[in-house]
């Protein structure tokens, strides 16, 4: 099945708490892994000089016109948060160059203030001005609020940032003619590539604007962020994807840290390939467990027997890859559309009767329930516009990962339905074509040099059965920085003040203001 609805032009593709929307950005499926050179590139003296944006000042005011969305807009009328933005170079090897703006977002800490806490909820594509105000009343609780002010930011590509990737519509998406995932993007041909960098290009104000949406440039904007902030050093919190954003700040300005916390590390020790394999077996495990649950009840979807529900699960979705479910909102939901849904919901434990309710209704012939968890994915609102910017996603990776041939491309797919029974069914198992094939531009070179100082004490926090980071990519993640490892039993993706555990968030706390890492061994659990 294409990916192509060639009458039509094509949509930007691809939790707990009280904030569910929030926490969907914190990771987008298959859009994890390795991204960008690892090694540092410094600052070294004989660089461009980018005095010019370190020395700005930023205006800080209402946040009234900086949403992009009517959900947001709702949020950012708070009248706590303050917003304004930051500028930096496009290519920052020529910093007189054409310009760019990092819209930012803050809550002014509560009491004596005593700096910044910078933070990104994941992705790449989620917004860290959704995350903090949609986090507010968390927030406020908080003791880290008290001494800091807490700023999230739109990296370079999302939400009112510029340049912001554009490649499809949130109409066109709705109508489901565009990139879509299953067990790589849909997309089997050499024109369909093409025709996906073409609209990403003319979307986004051209190639070079386009090839700039990087992780190391949003590193690069991090440190000009840091210091318009008026700080000497960057305490920073990264969920996720927000991961690399940390180890790579870490390793590039090592003498421009005092604190990094990472929850939910993407693991720096594996290829692009291997990470996304790593997180599809980990959601497999997620629906075994959930299987196994289900199965205890006499009339669960799944069936009595667990061993058996994979087979279950394509009986009810497979038939949407040839006829997609319509629903009383007039939208059909396709197997692509069942199946991100499913996936995000099995990124917590709370979540998952929300699966069992909308497999129960797909049964009964309704897909009402599976389009709202789909929705919820993608932090659609009420008003059809996209909350987690998926262009974004694919232009940062395209210019992270290398691109691989379509032989490679299309092993990798089966490669995955061999591996996770899940994803072994024909709609994803086609000669596929790499969706950063025909991009104006590659990857940067990485780096050999080594960091040019000693990397402060940073804290990783590492869920035990995360289903989109492995617990083994937090270890790693700690080994990689010298870091002290927080160990946290439980089944979610992420766990700093979105898993409801003190433990954690003391732990957490203790570190970001007083620089207190916990003694080896530490652990906690999620309830």
């Amino acid at each position: 099945m294409s990916m192509l609805n060639r009458s039509t032009t094509r949509p930007r593709p691809l939790r707990a708490v009280a904030a569910a929307a929030a926490a969907a950005s914190l990771l987008l499926l298959a859009a994890c892994g390795p991204g960008g050179p690892t090694a540092p590139e410094g600052q070294a003296s004989s660089g461009p000089d980018l005095s010019a944006f370190h020395d700005q000042s930023l205006d800080w005011g209402t946040c009234e016109g900086v949403a992009t969305n009517e959900a947001d807009a709702a949020l950012f009328a708070n009248p706590d948060l303050e917003c304004a933005t930051a500028e930096v170079p496009i290519d920052y090897s020529q910093p007189d160059g054409d310009t760019g703006r990092i819209a930012m977002l803050r809550l002014p800490a509560s009491g004596e203030r005593e700096g910044s806490l910078l933070v990104n909820p994941g992705g790449p594509g989620g917004s860290g001005n959704n995350f903090v105000a949609a986090l507010v009343d968390l927030w406020q609780a908080n003791p880290v609020a008290e001494r800091y002010d807490i700023v999230g930011f739109d990296p370079r590509g999302v939400g009112a940032t510029t340049p912001r990737a554009e490649c499809f519509t949130d109409q066109e998406l709705d109508e489901g003619a565009g990139i879509r995932i299953g067990a790589v993007y849909d997309i089997t041909s050499a024109d369909e590539a093409e025709y996906v960098a073409e609209r990403c290009v003319e979307g986004t104000g051209g190639a070079e604007r386009l090839t700039s949406i990087s992780t190391m440039n949003t590193v690069r904007d991090m440190d000009v962020m840091r210091a318009a902030l008026g700080e000497e050093k960057l305490t920073f919190l990264g969920y996720s994807y927000g991961s690399e954003l940390g180890e790579n700040y870490a390793k590039t300005y090592p003498e421009n840290v005092r604190a990094v916390v990472i929850d939910g590390a993407v693991s720096p020790d594996t290829t692009a390939s291997e990470f996304r394999l790593s997180q599809y077996v980990g959601i497999q495990a997620a629906f075994d467990d959930l299987a196994a649950t289900c199965a205890e009840s006499p009339d669960c979807v799944l069936g009595p027997d667990p061993d058996r529900a994979v087979e279950t699960l394509h009986s009810l979705v497979e038939p949407l890859a040839e006829t997609p479910a319509p629903t009383e909102a007039g939208r059909e939901v396709s197997i692509y559309d069942a199946y991100i849904g499913i996936i995000g919901a099995l990124y917590a434990e709370s979540n998952w009767p929300n699966i069992l309710t909308a497999l129960t209704e797909l049964e009964g012939g309704r897909a009402d329930a599976l389009l709202a968890l789909r929705d919820t994915y993608f932090s659609r609102g009420p008003d059809g516009a996209y909350g987690l910017d998926y262009d974004s996603n694919v232009a940062t990776r395209c210019m992270d990962w290398p691109t691989l041939t379509p032989t490679e491309q299309t092993a990798f797919a089966r490669e995955i339905a061999d591996t996770v029974p899940m994803f072994d069914l024909d709609a994803f198992t086609q000669e596929y074509h790499h969706e950063c094939e025909a991009w104006p531009a590659g990857p940067e070179e990485p780096s050999d040099t080594a960091p040019d100082a000693e990397i402060p004490p940073t804290l990783v926090v590492s869920v035990t059965g995360d289903p989109v980071t492995p617990h083994e990519g937090g270890v790693a993640m700690a080994r990689e920085l010298g870091a002290s490892l927080l160990t946290v039993d439980g089944k979610q993706h992420g766990a700093y003040m979105l898993g409801g555990s003190t433990c954690v968030d003391e732990v957490v706390a203790s570190y970001l203001l007083d620089l207190e890492t916990p003694k080896a061994g530490t652990e906690c659990s999620l309830p």
